[in-house]
């Protein structure tokens, strides 16, 4: 996947409240909570803005799909059939 933020970007601190069972169930599996909410994070903010481009775009996305459903490509003119 490729990145959609800087990965050498310095650390944060940043303070979360999270479920005192799932930390201790973390802590215990060895999971690195710092790595596993950058990895999450990371995967969501890229969802995200996808999803907000493809909306932003959605005007000339349908557009262009009109054009080409009734025109055609420019390659379908030359192609031997």
């Amino acid at each position: 996947m490729t990145a959609y933020y800087n990965q050498n970007a310095p650390k944060q601190s940043a303070n979360l409240s999270i479920n005192s069972d799932l930390i201790q169930q973390a802590k215990a599996l060895k999971i690195n909570l710092s790595k596993l909410l950058e990895e999450k994070l990371a995967q969501t903010i890229a969802v995200q803005k996808e999803s907000l481009w493809l909306q932003e775009n959605k005007e000339a996305i349908e557009d262009y799909n009109e054009r080409i459903a009734s025109q055609g490509t420019f390659s379908d003119r030359l192609r031997r059939f």
